[in-house]
């Protein structure tokens, strides 16, 4: 399916680059909503208030209602400000890093691993997103971290957060060395940062009513099964000692509750390019939650769009880059319902080194750099490919 870029950034030096390339930019979009409504299940709280700020204008109202945000620094030295680049996230380019954890019950809190690792980059015009996925199995030099007693190694990815989070680190140090070997790796630094409770977002979806998800490959869940009819996680199964049957996910479209939608997006084993798939599937997610926000009357019910704060308040912890949550919020309001781009790294295909681990293919690393240069939508217009399909 070929998939037409973006609407690229308003801006001259944009448009000129596009034209040199014999490409004419598609038609501004006429119809606008807040930028919580394309990725709720990623920032959660942050997000689902940026609808009040379309409603209710005030930002008092959402100062009041961002008390019950965790809020931490996540970030550490990898702060753009640090860095030296970027200065003002809210007049400039905005990287967050996004991370997704399955904190059940019966797991210590340091005792986990960033399974989903997501850049949001928000170009300086602030008139188009781009999500990228960095795959989980990634072969990477960790460094040192002081923190949690941390001496540096090369492991995958998904590790890092585990042994930031060690001897005390907790979730705050686990994120902060991720953030520290994603920029040692790739050069991204970043303006913020978001640790999503994946499980906690059962309750998000459930105050939406279920979401409406299209199942590409048939796929049997690893995680949970059926108990007399009620699906549960395998361990609460297993404490039953009734007999149990599998839970299938089926190819077509149907709306999901909760922890359908997100057992299906979890799921990467038995998938023909699994993880990429995986990452496919958490995408198609967050489209999806975004799409019945829209159009549940969240967006235009103070109560609703409340109840959903609550929700999601629970599931993760924000990192603002010090810039007050009200702040931050307004000042992303203006980008399109529609301008969320996914992209995908190594095109999505597994890039193995031979030890179970994957690199980073040469076309990536530019992707990546494009971040860094905030000049994606340039590199998208030479590199289609890496656009990921909603179909």
């Amino acid at each position: 399916m070929t998939v037409a870029p973006p609407r690229p950034p308003q801006s001259q030096d944009r448009a000129a680059a596009v034209r040199q390339d014999g490409l004419v930019p598609p038609p501004l979009k006429k119809r606008r909503s807040p930028l919580w409504a394309r990725l709720t299940v990623v920032l959660g709280t942050l997000l689902m208030l940026g609808s009040a700020a379309g409603l209710v204008g005030s930002k008092m109202v959402i100062a009041s209602a961002t008390g019950a945000i965790t809020t931490d620094d996540l970030i550490g030295d990898s702060k753009k400000s640090s860095a030296g680049k970027g200065g003002d996230p809210l007049k400039g380019p905005i990287d967050l890093l996004l991370l997704g954890v399955d904190a059940r019950k019966r797991w210590a809190v340091d005792d986990l691993r960033a399974d989903t690792i997501i850049v949001l980059h928000i170009p300086a015009s602030h008139d188009q997103a781009y999500l990228v996925s960095i795959p989980r199995d990634t072969h990477m030099q960790i460094p040192p971290f002081a923190r949690s007693n941390y001496a540096g190694g090369a492991n995958k990815a998904n590790a890092a957060f585990f042994f930031g989070a060690q001897n005390g680190g907790g979730w705050a140090g686990g994120a902060q060395l991720m953030a520290q070997t994603i920029k040692a790796n790739t050069g991204m630094s970043f303006d913020g940062a978001a640790i999503i409770d994946f499980a906690g977002f059962k309750s998000v979806i459930e105050a939406l009513g279920g979401v409406r998800m299209c199942v590409k490959q048939r796929v049997k869940s690893r995680h949970m099964v059926w108990v007399d009819g009620k699906a549960l996680f395998l361990a609460e199964a297993r404490k039953t000692g009734k007999p149990t049957k599998p839970v299938v996910h089926e190819v077509g479209c149907k709306n999901m509750e909760g922890w359908e939608a997100l057992d299906y997006s979890r799921q990467r084993y038995g998938l023909k390019n699994g993880d990429y798939d995986r990452q496919d599937n958490q995408r198609q997610l967050i489209k999806a939650m975004a799409k019945k926000a829209s159009s549940s009357g969240a967006l235009t019910n103070p109560l609703k769009a409340t109840q959903l704060i609550k929700a999601a308040g629970k599931a993760f912890v924000l990192d603002t880059g010090g810039v007050p949550v009200q702040d931050f919020i307004f000042g992303l309001k203006g980008i399109a319902a529609n301008d969320l781009v996914m992209l995908r790294t190594n095109k999505g295909t597994f890039a193995g080194n031979g030890a179970g681990q994957e690199t980073i293919t040469p076309e990536s690393m530019e992707m990546f750099k494009a971040v860094q240069e905030d000049k994606v939508g340039e590199f998208i217009v030479n590199h289609p490919d890496v656009i990921s399909s909603e179909k």
